[in-house]
């Protein structure tokens, strides 16, 4: 069955100094069976979006199997929003990556709306670092946003619950799992609130986190092998228009 990884990022992290360049993401994917990754540059989400996304592009170049994000800075709008058109154009990312924390800019700032906008404009999906209870302002802002679609990257975190409730009542909010702490039943309590198997994605926080941890998660959830089909793969190739051998 083919894998593909919606969450992983290229580049080196302050607190883990393992990670490395684009080959550790390959090696990894080798190693766990996985076909394709979605990948952001840590340095485009923790410091300089335009200048990482554009080293990105360069790792992209010759790794076919690696599809970037391009990374929208909430505090820089016009530059990030010239910056995806030039990445989109490039044909080498299908999406966009925003993170929270690090630009400090949460759902619900006048900041991250206009973001919001800006891939809305873009369209192509988002995947949204998301980490607590700001998740219940995703659904008012993705459903005014006609046809904008967004991942919401650990399923909420610490807010799984809270995330598992805006999935359920938002046709164009996705979950992706992707955590250190395993918290059991947190799959299980998503399809109980409502949400569609066809609206979760499997992704696994590559080189930051073992993708073991998620291919746990998802061995524990119960899914029927037509539905581990569709999270593994199916829902993201359809998501994102991605070819990969069946």
């Amino acid at each position: 069955m083919p894998i593909i990884d919606v969450h992983a990022h290229v580049g080196r992290w302050q607190f883990h100094l393992t990670c490395g360049d684009a080959d550790d993401n390959l090696r990894l994917m080798d190693r766990y069976g996985i076909d394709l990754q979605l990948v952001s540059a840590s340095e485009a989400v923790v410091y300089d979006a335009v200048a990482g996304n554009a080293a990105l592009a360069k790792e992209l170049a010759s790794r076919p199997r690696l599809h970037g994000y391009a990374v929208v800075n909430p505090n820089r709008i016009e530059e990030s929003a010239a910056d995806l058109r030039r990445c989109l154009d490039s044909g080498r990312f299908v999406g966009a990556k925003i993170h929270t924390h690090y630009p400090g800019r949460l759902p619900g700032s006048r900041e991250m709306a206009e973001a919001f906008d800006v891939v809305a404009e873009a369209g192509v999906p988002l995947l949204l670092h998301t980490w607590g209870r700001e998740v219940l302002q995703l659904p008012e802002m993705v459903a005014s946003r006609p046809g904008l679609r967004v991942i919401m990257g650990h399923a909420g975190g610490d807010a799984w619950r809270e995330a598992a409730h805006a999935a359920a009542s938002c046709e164009g909010l996705y979950l992706e799992h992707c955590r250190t702490a395993a918290d059991a039943g947190r799959v299980a309590y998503a399809r109980e609130a409502g949400v569609p198997v066809e609206r979760m994605l499997f992704g696994t926080d590559a080189t930051l986190i073992d993708p073991c941890w998620s291919l746990g998660v998802l061995r524990d959830a119960g899914f029927t092998p037509a539905e581990l089909d569709r999270v593994l793969w199916r829902n993201a190739a359809d998501l994102f228009g991605l070819q990969v051998a069946s």
